[in-house]
């Protein structure tokens, strides 16, 4: 189906909204870094938490679960899916810390928790390494995405296309910085929902209503098919046991992901760090994980599964949303879901830009090439470094195939650096030393297996033998590392204690020296919190996925006691003097 008029005026619309607010708020955003990158420090939980949500909406989000779901069925999402027990351990035991510490960026945090060269060493490296290469690499593929929506879509110039995108995404994101980005995500996470949900039900309809798909999957797969199964079938082809044990007992904790680090990191602290309070930034990452893996998920996956239904024998799975979407809307909706695949496509680019260009300005530029400018300057600098990072991602686009494929290796790559994410606020004992060893020890040993002998991360068995492998000699060299070099100065441990005030058995020698602090108390209650946290996300996300399929009474079931964890969680945080 051809584009008309009425679609045009929808997506020129939508171009129009973004710059101006972009440009209502470029003033303000040019008084200082902290409102550049950080929006004042003074977002409600509930903006700060969608606009997570919105950077993690990318343009290849439903391209890569509808893969997923072609390749292995509902539960071939549990690549990503298992990050949720990592997610609402973010909630419950950090993102109070992390406000706390006042910070700009999350690496700015090395020089904060660890002391002399090292510490300025680890800031230094890992700013350029995650502003450049990994963001990039994030740029890289969530651009190719976008190539493929309009390549199908619009039949036209793809490059074009995508220039205009990125052209007004630029102009926002440069002049308005967080303050604008994060306006912008929240109307763009609402078109990009809505545009997806309206999808899903004119798809099932075109295949008449779920009883009609259902009989299609039959036919086209067979009637003993797994594809709506939530679970995955231990033991078969694509999910060995070992697979299946790497997902829910190691790559959650282990595995450096952006918008799933270990203990928040990346542009979900960036969030954290832009809150008001301590409260808004639990909520705010509290709202994250259940928007982002409980409601999020299901437009995709019907989508998913009438992609399969439809065309059984597609060539780039990835793309089949793209083709049902310009099989079954009529005008006016198609213009609605490139307006909203362009409203996920630019709310990820300008977060990623801002988040990788304050890397790069905070913890590089300042801090190790001009340390004594204005103000006003850094900001400058910080517009031309946005530039300079969108150039080249266009470039590392060329170079990717696949969106999953660049997924699995990024995970691979950051495997076994998790344990000291998370070891850092609660033992003194860690230092920088403790996470240059792991980053290195990581890449080395994921890339030596890969690229030296061969390994394949698309292949189950070869990928749970990386991560098992590269998490268990990370962890050993990280730990044998810190063990074996300086402790961090004990001022730095003290100041760091005195910001923060972690609690645990970990500070106890740096906590008998400030009396005067009170350390935070509940780590049990953290602990149930999150038990009931990710028990919460799962029986929230199969019940609302078994309403859709037909099971209404478990799926009901399951919701409820969802909604009754979700209360005690209310309860106990007020409990805890935390007025939620």
């Amino acid at each position: 189906m051809q584009l008309i008029w009425i679609d045009w005026i929808i997506i020129a619309a939508y171009f129009i909204i973004s710059l101006l607010i972009g440009l209502y708020y470029s003033r303000r955003a040019g008084k200082s870094m902290g409102d550049f990158f950080l929006s004042g420090r003074n977002l409600p939980w509930w903006l700060a938490g969608t606009s997570m949500v919105a950077t993690t909406f990318a343009a290849d989000t439903p391209l890569a679960v509808t893969g997923l779901v072609a390749d292995n069925g509902i539960a071939g999402n549990w690549l990503w899916w298992n990050f949720a027990i990592g997610g609402m351990l973010t909630v419950f035991f950090y993102a109070r810390l992390w406000k706390r510490t006042g910070i700009l960026t999350d690496i700015e945090f090395t020089e904060l928790r660890y002391s002399g060269r090292p510490a300025a060493i680890l800031r230094g490296f890992r700013a350029l390494y995650l502003s450049l290469p990994i963001n990039c690499i994030i740029l890289g593929w969530v651009i190719l995405a976008m190539k493929k929506i309009l390549q199908i879509a619009l039949g036209v110039d793809a490059i074009t296309a995508i220039g205009i995108c990125l052209g007004v995404t630029l102009l926002y994101s440069a002049s308005a910085g967080l303050m604008g980005s994060v306006r912008n995500d929240f109307i763009q996470f609402c078109i990009a929902m809505g545009g997806c949900i309206a999808l899903a039900i004119f798809a099932v309809d075109k295949v008449g209503g779920m009883s009609g798909l259902m009989a299609r999957l039959n036919e086209q797969f067979g009637a003993d098919h797994a594809i709506l199964n939530f679970l995955p079938q231990i033991g078969s082809p694509w999910m060995p046991i070992s697979a299946f044990l790497v997902y829910i007992g190691l790559q959650w904790w282990a595995a450096w992901y952006p918008g799933a680090e270990p203990g928040g990191g990346g542009y979900v602290a960036q969030r954290m760090f832009s809150c008001r309070t301590e409260r808004d930034s639990l909520l705010a990452t509290l709202w994250f994980n259940v928007a982002h893996y409980a409601l999020r998920p299901w437009p995709w996956i019907i989508v998913a599964m009438v992609s399969m239904a439809m065309f059984p024998h597609a060539a780039d799975k990835e793309a089949g949303f793209v083709q049902v979407m310009m099989a079954v809307l009529p005008n006016g909706f198609i213009g609605l879901l490139l307006a909203a695949f362009a409203a996920a496509f630019m709310s990820t680019v300008a977060s990623q830009i801002n988040w990788g260009t304050s890397y790069f300005v905070n913890d590089f530029y300042r801090r190790f090439v001009k340390k004594r400018a204005t103000e006003r300057h850094y900001v400058l600098v910080s517009r031309l470094a946005t530039v300079m990072m969108m150039i080249i991602a266009v470039i590392v686009t060329l170079f990717l195939d696949t969106i999953s494929g660049a997924w699995k290796f990024l995970l691979t790559i950051g495997a076994g650096t998790g344990g000291v994410y998370l070891l850092r606020w609660f033992w003194w004992r860690v230092n920088a030393w403790s996470e240059i060893s792991a980053m290195i020890t990581a890449l080395i040993v994921a890339a030596t297996m890969q690229f030296g002998f061969g390994f394949s991360a698309d292949n189950p068995k070869e990928f749970a033998l990386l991560m098992l492998t590269t998490t268990i000699i990370t962890t050993l060299i990280w730990i044998l590392v810190t063990l074996l070099t300086r402790p961090v100065a004990e001022k730095t441990l003290i100041d760091f204690y005195r910001r923060t005030h972690p609690g645990g058995l970990g500070w106890k020698n740096i906590r008998s020296q400030c009396p005067d602090v009170k350390a935070d108390t509940g780590l049990v209650f953290d602990f149930i919190d999150w038990i009931a946290g990710f028990s919460l996300i799962y029986l929230a996300l199969f019940g609302i996925g078994k309403i859709i399929l037909g099971g209404t009474l478990p799926g009901i079931i399951m919701c409820c006691i969802a909604l009754l964890l979700g209360l005690y969680i209310n309860h106990d945080l007020k409990k805890r003097s935390w007025k939620v």
